[in-house]
């Protein structure tokens, strides 16, 4: 990022879709926007061509530290690995880290089918290997990383053993117990992330990590990206983040697939939330564990900000139940676009029309934001508008068609402001924070096929990057 700048004039720009004026920016903030300005003093003056100026980008769900080890990591999934020799390939060809590992992540089972040590250790046995499934919730070891985590004398629930109680290398939902057990590795560097995020005309984040670490909160607190960044992961008991950059959000709850939760559980999870005077954000990727956040939601009543995370499968009679609590729903609409193919492969045809609902949501009145889930699916929110629109696999196939949303519909929820995810879109107007994306074209051109390419300039608290 630039350094402030004393102001900044941006003239000719297309505002809100409709006329063309200036709008001046001083400081942090927007300062005045109408056709009659003039430059003042030493401030820069961007000339728009009539190109759109809108509130910046809100990717309401990633994961930013996740993020950085991913791209450090080496790719083991479609469709840039496909085939157990192209996974033996890129494992074999893959330079241990600092510490001797190798670390993959994106792996799914098209490629080589379930892995576990023994599979592992026949692609690659030479140096410790672990692989993230692309879900995020299994890690994969092979016989070395096993025996250098201590798998075997491990306590954990999800270290999955045989039938001789043996370790089969198969983690679930364990990373901050493998986290324990592994080298320490360097300190992640969270500012290439930013300046891609910034490519993207995003100018903040919700960061959806569960149980965030000091050492994460504190990265944050010191402005480790440019992006103003809202917390689902900041512990009940944590003091407010010090920046006002950084901000605490409704409290994460993780309902795993591999072992939900007993309904009592649950309600004293939420209810504790609601005690302490948080909302929470409810992360379902299945039908049965929907049906279990709604009974307990039943029972604890709604605060509101309760949020499900992913929304993976929403069956249509709980559509109406969604509307009636008042509960929001930030989903990933990418998925169809980078996954789609597997879900139409794997998952019952009768679920095909409930995967990654958007518009019959949103026609019931229920509050429905888009996100990426970073590093899990596209970070690109172009291309999860593309596919908000389109709702093609790689394959061309589409899935659940009638859950398409227009292009205006899928970009106003990322200008949503991140307390208020799929709510009033932010606008650019006098007073409001100078966190601003330039477009090359007008709003209309761009939204005829939406594309990162598309964004001209960012700006994030009144500070320019990537100007032309």
């Amino acid at each position: 990022m630039d350094a402030a700048v004393s102001g900044l004039l941006f003239r000719d720009a297309e505002i809100g879709g409709r006329g063309r004026t200036h709008v001046r920016v001083v400081g942090e903030r927007i300062a005045d926007v109408g056709p009659h300005l003039t430059p003042a003093g030493s401030e820069e003056v961007v000339e728009c061509r009539g190109g759109a100026l809108l509130p910046g980008l809100w990717d309401h769900h990633l994961h930013l530290h996740a993020l950085w080890a991913w791209r450090r990591s080496v790719l083991c999934g479609p469709p840039q690995v496909e085939g157990r020799d192209a996974l033996a390939a890129a494992l074999r060809a893959a330079p241990p880290d600092e510490n001797g590992w190798v670390r993959g992540v994106g792996y799914a089972e098209s490629v080589a089918g379930d892995l576990d040590a023994a599979r592992l250790d026949a692609l690659r046995s030479d140096v410790p290997v672990r692989v993230q499934h692309r879900s995020g919730a299994l890690w994969m070891l092979n016989s070395a990383a096993a025996r250098d985590a201590g798998l075997a004398e491990g306590r954990h629930p999800g270290i999955e053993r045989g039938p001789a109680g043996v370790p089969t290398g198969r983690l679930w939902r364990a990373d901050d117990w493998l986290r324990t057990r592994l080298p320490a590795g360097p300190p992640a560097d969270l500012s290439a992330v930013g300046a891609e995020l910034a490519r993207y005309g995003i100018t903040g984040v919700t960061d959806a990590t569960p149980d965030l670490t000091t050492d994460a909160i504190a990265a944050f607190e010191e402005g480790a990206v440019p992006q103003r960044v809202h917390l689902l992961g900041m512990p009940l008991d944590a003091p407010a983040p010090r920046r006002p950059e950084v901000t605490t959000g409704p409290y994460k709850i993780v309902l795993a697939d591999s072992g939900l939760p007993s309904l009592d559980d649950l309600t004293g999870r939420i209810a504790s939330a609601h005690a302490y005077g948080r909302a929470v954000a409810v992360h379902c990727v299945t039908r049965e564990a929907l049906l279990l956040l709604l009974a307990a939601l039943g029972a604890t009543g709604v605060r509101d900000g309760d949020r499900v995370e992913h929304a993976a499968l929403v069956p249509a009679e709980t559509v109406g139940e969604l509307a009636r609590l008042g509960l929001r729903v930030v989903t990933q609409p990418g998925f169809i676009a980078d996954r789609g193919d597997d879900y139409l492969r794997d998952v019952p045809a009768s679920d095909h029309g409930d995967l990654y609902r958007c518009r019959r949501l949103a026609d019931a009145g229920v509050p429905v934001a888009l996100s990426s889930d970073a590093p899990y699916g596209p970070l690109d929110p172009w291309a999860v508008i593309r596919a908000a629109v389109k709702r093609r696999t790689r394959s061309g196939a589409v899935v659940a068609g009638g859950e398409a949303i227009t292009a205006r519909a899928a970009l106003r929820s990322y200008l949503t402001p991140p307390g208020d995810p799929g709510g009033r879109a932010r606008g650019v107007r006098p007073g409001a924070a100078a966190d601003l994306v330039l477009l090359h074209v007008p709003l209309a051109e761009a939204l005829r096929g939406p594309d990162a390419t598309a964004v001209r300039s960012t700006v994030i608290a009144g500070r320019r990057n990537g100007a032309s």
